[in-house]
């Protein structure tokens, strides 16, 4: 579906399309949908949703398969190929996008966003761990450089929001089920920050997921973090004709990288200069700090650079910019214990980086791991614990491992039916805490079986450590 064909944008007119979820990203759809004059049908089945949706819209429940002579599908995100409905449609061969796409076709040449000044820049940041973070830092570069900015996408404002609204520059952050809902997409600069297992259940396996992340590698220049394996693979074989390394190790020339604590960049010289690195700006300002805001902030500074950005406004945008919550967070430090909120770790890979960066721990984990194992987890990290304390519906997956791998580390657990299991889950780590330990609440799992999201499960855990009595009784271990 491009341009002015039957069904592409300029033809749907007096249409019927269908738009799959009623979310954020869905409602956005329906509203740009019905501004280029189509039909629009919104299945959902949220009552609650399909009662808050934009004049023009009907509301449908339950469809099993789309309304009758239906010529698109825009689906949220989360809805997978194999959802009947989105299989129904394909079936029938009607095309099936996500909102982002949508986005893309607006905004391109024949589309109601492609005439004027042109369409806007895209740089698009994908990966399982340090989307939202590089996607921030591009963002506070970009807007240091006097750029019409926004940050869209999975980090909140939808890409057809942004688009409509006429800004010049998106820093795009898209997950692997926007990508794959996604097939046109192109944009100036992508980046892949790194690969590990997550929402293998929706990919059906590492081989789907992977493919999904490479699309942001498929425009003029694609970035990705080279000391991982996965992310190097995918950008030797990528199709850009720009190819950029971080690392944070010292970079060669076509990459970005460290020199004596230094973010340098070997990528975008001056030719003036030749081969000489050019300076971006010293480590310790950098935040959040250690190895992944490194590589976040290399990653943000080639996506900037590759559209122009100088070195001085690489180094001002990433002087002013502060992490959003539940991101390695110190939310409360008691008796010599510290409280670090890290509720954005939603896989291992992520719990991973967080686990590292700390000596001694009390590891509050668990929730839902969407077929992701934590074996290598537990093996590499096993020595800090001093204790673990396990909640959501797959704790069970995380003692097995713990069992195998760190027998010796104490273990409680908080029942799935428990009323508030943040609050007993931080009041039993809090009893095998010494001073000098942090309890550190980094999942490794995703928060939907207990909590609306990652940033309501930080909040519980923020609120359960204000709460603390003065003296905690110690934790019995379970089933040891």
């Amino acid at each position: 579906m491009t341009g002015d064909s039957p069904t592409g944008l300029a033809g749907l007119r007096g249409r019927p399309v269908l738009v799959a979820g009623a979310g954020v990203s869905g409602v956005a759809a329906a509203r740009a949908l019905l501004e280029l004059g189509a039909r629009v049908t919104v299945c959902d089945t949220a009552t609650d949703r399909l009662a808050a949706l934009p004049d023009g819209c009907v509301p449908v429940s339950g469809l099993a398969a789309p309304p009758v002579d239906t010529v698109l599908v825009v689906t949220s995100p989360g809805w997978r190929p194999d959802n009947p409905l989105l299989r129904a449609a394909a079936l029938a061969g009607i095309e099936v996008i996500g909102e982002p796409e949508l986005a893309w076709r607006w905004s391109r040449p024949g589309g109601p966003g492609g005439s004027g000044s042109g369409p806007p820049r895209w740089s698009v940041v994908t990966g399982t761990n340090g989307k939202t973070t590089t996607v921030g830092m591009l963002a506070a570069i970009l807007a240091a450089a006097g750029r019409d900015v926004v940050a869209c996408g999975n980090i909140g404002t939808p890409v057809i929001d942004a688009v409509r609204d006429g800004h010049r520059e998106l820093a795009v952050e898209l997950s692997s089920f926007q990508l794959h809902w996604s097939p046109s997409v192109r944009p100036a600069a992508g980046c892949l920050l790194n690969v590990a297992e997550d929402h293998l259940d929706w990919h059906g396996g590492m081989a789907g997921y992977t493919a999904a992340k490479e699309r942001a590698l498929t425009g003029a220049v694609a970035v990705a973090g080279v000391d991982d394996p996965v992310a190097a693979a995918a950008l030797a074989r990528c199709p850009a004709p720009t190819r950029v390394g971080v690392t944070l190790g010292a970079p060669a020339p076509g990459q970005l990288g460290m020199l004596d604590g230094v973010l340098t960049d070997r990528a975008f010289g001056n030719r003036a200069f030749g081969d000489r690195p050019l300076v971006l700006l010293d480590a310790a300002e950098v935040r959040p700090g250690g190895p992944p805001g490194l590589v976040d902030a290399l990653a943000a500074a080639a996506l900037a650079r590759a559209g122009g950005v100088t070195p001085e406004q690489v180094g001002e945008g990433l002087r002013g910019f502060r992490p959003g919550p539940h991101r390695g967070v110190l939310v409360a430090e008691r008796g010599g214990v510290r409280y670090v909120d890290d509720s954005k770790a939603t896989n291992p890979h992520a719990a991973d980086a967080a686990l590292a960066g700390h000596r001694r721990v009390i590891w509050i984990a668990g929730g839902q791991l969407k077929g992701a194992s934590v074996t290598e987890l537990v093996q590499r990290h096993g020595h800090r614990m001093a204790g673990v304390v396990l909640i959501g519906i797959d704790r069970g997956v995380f003692r097995d491992a713990l069992l195998r791998h760190a027998p010796e580390v104490r273990v409680s657990e908080v029942a799935s039916g428990e009323h508030d299991p943040m609050t007993d889950a931080v009041a039993l780590a809090a009893g095998m805490a010494a001073p000098g330990d942090v309890v550190l609440l980094a999942p490794a799992a995703a928060s939907l079986d207990q909590f609306r999201d990652y940033a309501a499960r930080g909040r519980a855990f923020v609120d359960a450590v204000a709460a603390l009595p003065v003296t905690l009784p110690s934790a019995p271990p379970v089933g040891r």
